[in-house]
């Protein structure tokens, strides 16, 4: 794929309770904050909070399937979640080129 400055991508999902129960089954993560609805009543969340790792795995689809594309490889990775995500939210993962750099080229 030729990059250049300025390219965007973007990739949207509805995530529902299957996605959750999905990700808690490969991930092992059943936190009661997704799951018990009593548990998470009594929380500042008063809704079922869908697991962070399943939200920032959009992201990874974004770079691996969309831009770079298929054979990327993340080297590094630093997330800051700054709200929460709830059962029928729809989430949007956005990517932009802002530089490129000659002595790691994209193949």
């Amino acid at each position: 794929m030729v990059l250049s400055i300025g390219q965007k991508a973007n990739r949207s999902i509805t995530l529902t309770a299957d996605h959750v129960k999905s990700f808690a089954a490969l991930s092992g993560d059943y936190n009661p904050l997704h799951f018990d609805e009593s548990f998470v009543s009594k929380t500042k969340f008063k809704r079922l909070v869908v697991q962070g790792g399943l939200t920032t795995g959009l992201l990874h689809a974004l770079v691996a399937m969309d831009m770079p594309g298929p054979g990327t490889v993340f080297l590094s990775q630093d997330w800051k979640f700054t709200a929460p995500v709830f059962i029928g939210d729809t989430i949007t993962a956005e990517a932009e080129i802002m530089s490129l750099h000659d002595k790691k080229p994209v193949t």
